[in-house]
């Protein structure tokens, strides 16, 4: 079961301490530098925009995920609306993708747990 009130606190104190790069050109260049070491899309995102991160994450091993709509991960960052978030460190990504209920092994340049 999903919890969704502990992912989204989770990313409001990820997005507090820096660690969330969020909107769709943030959230590329996160992954592309390989700092990404989880990357969440709304379930409102077009499927444009869920292809595309889909893709690149399959491509630089970087966990992926589609939950909520843009408005709930745009509040959950303090921000009017998002379509996509790169979570930016490994306990905050381990944290959320448990509450997930996604097991999340793989980080940024292949680096494991």
């Amino acid at each position: 079961m999903i919890n969704s009130k502990k992912v989204l606190g989770t990313l409001g104190l990820a997005m507090k301490a820096g660690c969330v790069a969020s909107g769709e050109f943030m959230t590329e260049k996160a992954i592309r530098d390989g700092r990404a070491y989880l990357v969440i899309v709304a379930g409102d995102a077009s499927a444009n925009t869920k292809k595309k991160f889909s893709n690149s994450c399959a491509y630089y091993k970087v966990p992926y995920a589609e939950f909520g709509d843009k408005d709930v991960l745009g509040n959950a960052v303090g921000k009017e609306f998002r379509a996509s978030l790169a979570v930016m460190d490994k306990g905050f990504a381990t944290s959320i993708g448990k509450n997930l209920n996604m097991e999340v092994t793989k980080y940024g340049k292949n680096e494991n747990i």
